[in-house]
């Protein structure tokens, strides 16, 4: 392990003591879980460049059965009546 010394705030060392104890462990393993959350978190989450190239690989795939449609021109409308439902 790594020694690190942080600063928090008055009321995160109090809510931190808490949840410790709460947990019966001790704080710096509290931290320890808390940062391993997050970064699961973090991790977990998928970047905006991920997003976009998911996006980009299924834009111009889809083909209406029905055939092709004014929806671009008359957005307002269709999303009017889509969400009167």
């Amino acid at each position: 392990m790594v020694r690190s010394q942080i600063q928090l705030t008055e009321d995160q060392h109090r809510r931190l003591k808490r949840w410790a104890r709460k947990l019966g462990v001790s704080m710096a393993e509290a931290v320890r879980r808390c940062v391993a959350d997050r970064l699961a978190v973090e991790e977990a989450t998928p970047t905006r460049a991920t997003l976009v190239r998911e996006a980009l690989a299924v834009a111009g795939t889809y083909t209406d059965p029905s055939g092709a449609s004014d929806a671009a021109r008359r957005h307002d409308e269709v999303l009017a009546h889509a969400y009167r439902r």
